[in-house]
Protein backbone atom coordinates (compact mmCIF):
# COMPACT_ATOMS: atom_id res chain seq x y z
CA UNK A 1 0.00 0.00 0.00
CA UNK A 2 2.93 2.51 0.91
CA UNK A 3 4.29 2.01 -2.70
CA UNK A 4 1.22 3.84 -3.86
CA UNK A 5 1.51 7.15 -2.51
CA UNK A 6 4.96 9.90 -2.36
CA UNK A 7 4.39 11.17 1.28
CA UNK A 8 2.17 11.22 4.04
CA UNK A 9 -1.75 11.06 3.94
CA UNK A 10 -3.55 13.24 5.31
CA UNK A 11 -6.81 12.62 7.49
CA UNK A 12 -8.66 15.68 8.22
CA UNK A 13 -5.22 17.30 7.85
CA UNK A 14 -3.65 14.80 10.49
CA UNK A 15 -0.88 13.10 9.10
CA UNK A 16 -1.34 9.60 8.53
CA UNK A 17 1.11 6.25 7.85
CA UNK A 18 -0.54 4.82 4.45
CA UNK A 19 -0.58 1.88 5.90
CA UNK A 20 -2.88 3.26 8.64
CA UNK A 21 -5.05 5.42 6.21
CA UNK A 22 -8.61 4.25 6.70
CA UNK A 23 -11.97 5.02 6.61
CA UNK A 24 -14.96 3.32 8.98
CA UNK A 25 -17.00 0.60 6.95
CA UNK A 26 -19.87 2.51 8.11
CA UNK A 27 -18.91 5.60 6.55
CA UNK A 28 -21.96 6.10 3.69
CA UNK A 29 -19.02 7.24 1.30
CA UNK A 30 -18.24 3.52 1.57
CA UNK A 31 -22.01 1.93 1.79
CA UNK A 32 -23.18 3.79 -0.98
CA UNK A 33 -20.33 5.85 -2.96
CA UNK A 34 -21.83 9.22 -1.60
CA UNK A 35 -19.37 11.90 -1.39
CA UNK A 36 -16.85 13.86 -3.70
CA UNK A 37 -13.16 13.76 -5.14
CA UNK A 38 -10.86 15.72 -6.81
CA UNK A 39 -7.25 14.65 -8.76
CA UNK A 40 -4.81 17.37 -9.86
CA UNK A 41 -1.62 16.87 -11.24
CA UNK A 42 1.36 17.95 -8.96
CA UNK A 43 4.70 19.07 -10.77
CA UNK A 44 8.12 20.26 -9.74
CA UNK A 45 6.94 23.61 -9.53
CA UNK A 46 3.28 23.21 -7.72
CA UNK A 47 -0.20 22.40 -8.55
CA UNK A 48 -1.69 22.72 -12.07
CA UNK A 49 -4.84 24.89 -11.53
CA UNK A 50 -5.42 23.79 -7.49
CA UNK A 51 -8.34 26.45 -7.07
CA UNK A 52 -10.21 25.77 -10.19
CA UNK A 53 -10.10 22.24 -9.10
CA UNK A 54 -11.13 23.12 -5.51
CA UNK A 55 -13.82 25.29 -6.48
CA UNK A 56 -15.11 22.29 -8.61
CA UNK A 57 -14.75 20.65 -5.56
CA UNK A 58 -16.98 22.82 -3.29
CA UNK A 59 -19.85 22.83 -6.30
CA UNK A 60 -19.39 18.58 -6.23
CA UNK A 61 -19.93 18.69 -2.32
CA UNK A 62 -22.87 21.48 -2.41
CA UNK A 63 -24.60 19.26 -5.07
CA UNK A 64 -24.32 16.30 -2.20
CA UNK A 65 -25.10 18.42 0.63
CA UNK A 66 -22.19 18.07 2.44
CA UNK A 67 -20.10 20.70 4.10
CA UNK A 68 -16.51 20.99 3.39
CA UNK A 69 -13.56 22.24 5.43
CA UNK A 70 -12.69 25.98 5.93
CA UNK A 71 -11.12 26.79 1.94
CA UNK A 72 -8.00 27.73 2.72
CA UNK A 73 -7.56 24.88 5.22
CA UNK A 74 -8.77 22.29 2.32
CA UNK A 75 -5.59 24.09 0.05
CA UNK A 76 -2.81 24.02 2.78
CA UNK A 77 -3.59 20.26 2.89
CA UNK A 78 -3.26 20.05 -0.86
CA UNK A 79 0.16 22.30 -0.29
CA UNK A 80 1.04 20.19 2.09
CA UNK A 81 0.50 16.66 0.18
CA UNK A 82 2.27 17.79 -2.72
CA UNK A 83 5.20 19.02 -0.94
CA UNK A 84 7.17 19.49 -4.33
CA UNK A 85 6.71 16.23 -5.82
CA UNK A 86 5.62 14.93 -9.04
CA UNK A 87 2.79 12.75 -9.55
CA UNK A 88 -1.21 12.49 -8.49
CA UNK A 89 -2.84 14.78 -5.89
CA UNK A 90 -5.84 12.73 -4.95
CA UNK A 91 -8.50 14.32 -2.41
CA UNK A 92 -11.38 12.35 -1.22
CA UNK A 93 -14.42 13.54 0.64
CA UNK A 94 -16.73 10.97 2.14
CA UNK A 95 -20.15 11.17 2.90
CA UNK A 96 -19.73 10.31 7.04
CA UNK A 97 -21.90 8.43 9.23
CA UNK A 98 -25.23 9.49 8.57
CA UNK A 99 -27.34 9.13 5.77
CA UNK A 100 -29.85 11.89 7.13
CA UNK A 101 -27.50 14.19 7.60
CA UNK A 102 -24.52 13.85 4.84
CA UNK A 103 -20.76 14.95 5.83
CA UNK A 104 -21.48 14.42 9.61
CA UNK A 105 -17.79 13.02 10.87
CA UNK A 106 -16.60 12.60 7.58
CA UNK A 107 -13.41 12.34 6.50
CA UNK A 108 -11.20 14.40 4.07
CA UNK A 109 -8.43 12.26 2.64
CA UNK A 110 -5.64 14.08 0.70
CA UNK A 111 -2.57 12.67 -0.60
CA UNK A 112 0.11 12.36 -3.43
CA UNK A 113 0.70 9.07 -5.59
CA UNK A 114 2.83 8.44 -8.50
CA UNK A 115 2.00 9.53 -12.03
CA UNK A 116 1.20 6.19 -14.01
CA UNK A 117 3.53 5.27 -16.67
CA UNK A 118 1.73 6.79 -19.40
CA UNK A 119 1.53 5.27 -22.64
CA UNK A 120 2.43 7.56 -25.86
CA UNK A 121 -1.26 7.15 -27.44
CA UNK A 122 -4.47 5.10 -26.59
CA UNK A 123 -7.09 3.18 -28.44
CA UNK A 124 -10.76 3.38 -27.86
CA UNK A 125 -13.92 1.53 -27.74
CA UNK A 126 -16.92 3.22 -29.00
CA UNK A 127 -20.02 2.62 -25.67
CA UNK A 128 -23.20 3.78 -25.29
CA UNK A 129 -23.65 5.03 -21.95
CA UNK A 130 -26.88 4.71 -20.88
CA UNK A 131 -26.37 5.91 -17.36
CA UNK A 132 -25.25 8.96 -17.87
CA UNK A 133 -26.68 12.16 -17.56
CA UNK A 134 -26.66 13.19 -21.19
CA UNK A 135 -28.14 16.12 -21.15
CA UNK A 136 -30.93 15.64 -18.62
CA UNK A 137 -30.72 17.04 -14.59
CA UNK A 138 -30.49 15.42 -11.54
CA UNK A 139 -29.42 16.27 -7.87
CA UNK A 140 -26.32 15.14 -8.70
CA UNK A 141 -25.48 16.98 -12.41
CA UNK A 142 -22.05 18.66 -12.17
CA UNK A 143 -20.72 16.94 -9.65
CA UNK A 144 -17.59 14.77 -8.97
CA UNK A 145 -18.66 11.75 -7.04
CA UNK A 146 -17.17 8.90 -5.31
CA UNK A 147 -20.12 6.74 -7.30
CA UNK A 148 -18.01 5.58 -10.56
CA UNK A 149 -18.82 1.88 -10.61
CA UNK A 150 -20.17 2.38 -14.33
CA UNK A 151 -17.10 4.42 -15.74
CA UNK A 152 -14.93 1.74 -14.17
CA UNK A 153 -17.36 -1.03 -15.99
CA UNK A 154 -17.39 0.59 -18.94
CA UNK A 155 -13.49 0.77 -19.12
CA UNK A 156 -12.95 -2.99 -18.08
CA UNK A 157 -15.81 -3.85 -20.90
CA UNK A 158 -12.94 -1.81 -23.41
CA UNK A 159 -10.51 -3.54 -22.16
CA UNK A 160 -11.74 -7.08 -22.58
CA UNK A 161 -12.21 -6.14 -26.45
CA UNK A 162 -8.61 -5.47 -26.72
CA UNK A 163 -9.04 -1.65 -26.61
CA UNK A 164 -7.85 0.87 -23.74
CA UNK A 165 -10.51 2.80 -22.66
CA UNK A 166 -13.58 3.61 -23.42
CA UNK A 167 -15.74 6.48 -25.65
CA UNK A 168 -18.94 7.29 -24.59
CA UNK A 169 -22.54 8.09 -26.39
CA UNK A 170 -25.57 9.17 -25.14
CA UNK A 171 -29.09 8.93 -26.73
CA UNK A 172 -29.11 9.03 -30.41
CA UNK A 173 -25.57 8.75 -30.54
CA UNK A 174 -24.21 11.70 -29.60
CA UNK A 175 -20.84 11.76 -28.41
CA UNK A 176 -20.53 12.34 -24.66
CA UNK A 177 -16.60 11.69 -23.03
CA UNK A 178 -14.53 8.95 -21.90
CA UNK A 179 -15.17 7.35 -18.54
CA UNK A 180 -11.89 9.28 -16.83
CA UNK A 181 -10.89 12.29 -19.43
CA UNK A 182 -12.90 14.30 -21.92
CA UNK A 183 -12.24 13.91 -25.77
CA UNK A 184 -11.76 16.09 -28.54
CA UNK A 185 -10.92 15.49 -32.21
CA UNK A 186 -9.55 17.50 -35.36
CA UNK A 187 -11.24 17.49 -38.80
CA UNK A 188 -10.01 19.85 -41.27
CA UNK A 189 -7.71 22.30 -38.82
CA UNK A 190 -10.83 23.26 -36.57
CA UNK A 191 -11.00 21.47 -33.24
CA UNK A 192 -14.45 19.84 -31.82
CA UNK A 193 -15.34 18.94 -28.55
CA UNK A 194 -18.94 18.15 -27.24
CA UNK A 195 -20.66 20.85 -25.27
CA UNK A 196 -20.82 20.81 -21.44
CA UNK A 197 -24.52 21.16 -22.03
CA UNK A 198 -24.41 17.49 -22.22
CA UNK A 199 -23.63 17.24 -18.69
CA UNK A 200 -20.20 16.17 -19.35
CA UNK A 201 -17.58 17.02 -16.47
CA UNK A 202 -16.03 20.08 -16.27
CA UNK A 203 -12.31 19.23 -17.24
CA UNK A 204 -9.78 21.54 -16.14
CA UNK A 205 -8.01 20.17 -18.55
CA UNK A 206 -10.83 19.99 -21.34
CA UNK A 207 -10.76 24.14 -19.93
CA UNK A 208 -6.73 24.72 -20.25
CA UNK A 209 -6.68 22.93 -23.78
CA UNK A 210 -9.29 25.77 -25.48
CA UNK A 211 -7.44 28.70 -24.01
CA UNK A 212 -4.61 26.80 -25.62
CA UNK A 213 -6.17 25.99 -28.85
CA UNK A 214 -7.01 29.84 -28.68
CA UNK A 215 -3.89 30.81 -28.38
CA UNK A 216 -2.52 28.65 -30.94
CA UNK A 217 -5.44 30.63 -33.27
CA UNK A 218 -7.13 27.66 -33.91
CA UNK A 219 -10.58 27.00 -34.75
CA UNK A 220 -12.83 25.50 -31.84
CA UNK A 221 -16.38 24.55 -32.20
CA UNK A 222 -18.11 23.09 -29.38
CA UNK A 223 -21.60 21.48 -29.88
CA UNK A 224 -23.67 18.03 -29.97
CA UNK A 225 -21.71 15.75 -32.36
CA UNK A 226 -22.87 12.51 -33.76
CA UNK A 227 -20.31 9.36 -33.15
CA UNK A 228 -19.79 9.67 -37.38
CA UNK A 229 -18.27 13.15 -36.63
CA UNK A 230 -15.76 11.42 -34.59
CA UNK A 231 -15.19 8.10 -36.68
CA UNK A 232 -14.70 10.42 -39.51
CA UNK A 233 -11.99 12.79 -38.12
CA UNK A 234 -8.35 13.44 -39.11
CA UNK A 235 -7.12 13.27 -35.37
CA UNK A 236 -8.87 12.20 -31.88
CA UNK A 237 -6.92 13.29 -28.77
CA UNK A 238 -7.68 12.68 -25.00
CA UNK A 239 -7.81 15.36 -22.15
CA UNK A 240 -7.52 14.90 -18.26
CA UNK A 241 -5.71 15.22 -15.00
CA UNK A 242 -3.43 12.09 -15.49
CA UNK A 243 -3.53 12.12 -19.58
CA UNK A 244 -2.88 15.52 -20.03
CA UNK A 245 -3.38 15.62 -23.36
CA UNK A 246 -2.74 12.14 -25.65
CA UNK A 247 -3.47 10.82 -29.28
CA UNK A 248 -6.00 8.25 -30.13
CA UNK A 249 -5.03 6.04 -32.70
CA UNK A 250 -7.95 4.23 -32.58
CA UNK A 251 -11.93 5.06 -32.60
CA UNK A 252 -13.58 1.72 -32.64
CA UNK A 253 -12.75 -0.43 -36.43
CA UNK A 254 -10.94 3.16 -37.29
CA UNK A 255 -7.41 3.35 -37.06
CA UNK A 256 -6.09 6.86 -36.91
CA UNK A 257 -2.21 8.59 -36.62
CA UNK A 258 -1.57 10.89 -34.31
CA UNK A 259 -1.89 14.45 -35.86
CA UNK A 260 0.13 18.06 -35.97
CA UNK A 261 -2.81 19.71 -34.20
CA UNK A 262 -2.74 17.54 -31.13
CA UNK A 263 1.06 17.77 -31.10
CA UNK A 264 0.52 21.43 -30.98
CA UNK A 265 -2.22 21.25 -28.42
CA UNK A 266 0.25 19.17 -26.28
CA UNK A 267 3.05 21.18 -26.24
CA UNK A 268 1.29 24.66 -26.02
CA UNK A 269 -0.90 22.70 -23.48
CA UNK A 270 3.09 21.96 -21.19
CA UNK A 271 3.68 25.33 -21.94
CA UNK A 272 0.61 26.91 -20.33
CA UNK A 273 1.63 24.87 -17.17
CA UNK A 274 4.68 26.05 -16.96
CA UNK A 275 4.08 29.48 -17.62
CA UNK A 276 1.45 29.71 -14.58
CA UNK A 277 3.54 27.28 -12.68
CA UNK A 278 6.60 29.35 -13.10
Amino acid sequence: MTSRTIGPVLMNGVRTEPAEAAVSVFDIGFQRGYGCFEAMRSYADGVFRLDGHLDRLERSAAHLRIELRDREALRSWCVEAAEGGVGVLRVYVTGGMDAARPGRDNIIVVYLEPAPAAPTSVRLDLLDAPWHADGKVSELTGAKTLSYGPNLAATIEAQSKGFDDAALLGSGGIVLEGPTFSLGWVKDGVVFTPSLESHILASITREATLEVAERLGLHVSVGHFHRSELTEADEVFVMSTVREIMPVTAVGDIDLEPGPVTGMLRAGFRELVTEELA
